[in-house]
């Protein structure tokens, strides 16, 4: 299945630590073969599309939540924890059957974690 997200970019003063978190997490593949060392990120899902990771000027705090669909969210946000995130809004079922959950990475960046219900 992969873990897919939609367009997004991660804007953070902290940009090698967060490619190493979220590489950990949901191993994602970064590379800077580019002309202006931009990380781009394969998530290895044909469902979403790649995204990237740029460092935020000194006076722009990080930004982007990106919600990214995993097959077991209370696992995920296990996993998370262990690499150094805060539960901001623990795992849940929304009304539409799916499970979702909020936390922010080891830099302070807010992003969401979904699991689809089965159908």
């Amino acid at each position: 299945m992969g873990n897919p997200v939609i367009q997004w970019q991660i804007v953070t003063k902290a940009p090698d630590q967060s490619a190493k978190f979220y590489g950990a997490l949901f191993e994602w593949e970064t590379n800077r073969d580019n002309l202006l060392g931009y990380q781009i990120v394969d998530t290895g899902s044909e469902l979403g599309i790649s995204g990237g990771i740029w460092p935020a000027p000194p006076e722009t705090p990080p930004f982007v939540q990106l919600f990214i669909q995993v097959d077991n969210c209370e696992t995920y946000v296990e996993r998370a924890k262990e690499l150094g995130a805060r539960v901001i809004v623990p795992a849940q079922v929304l009304p539409d059957g799916d499970q979702m959950a909020i936390l922010h990475d080891p830099q302070g960046l807010s992003f969401g974690i979904v699991s689809r219900s089965p159908a």
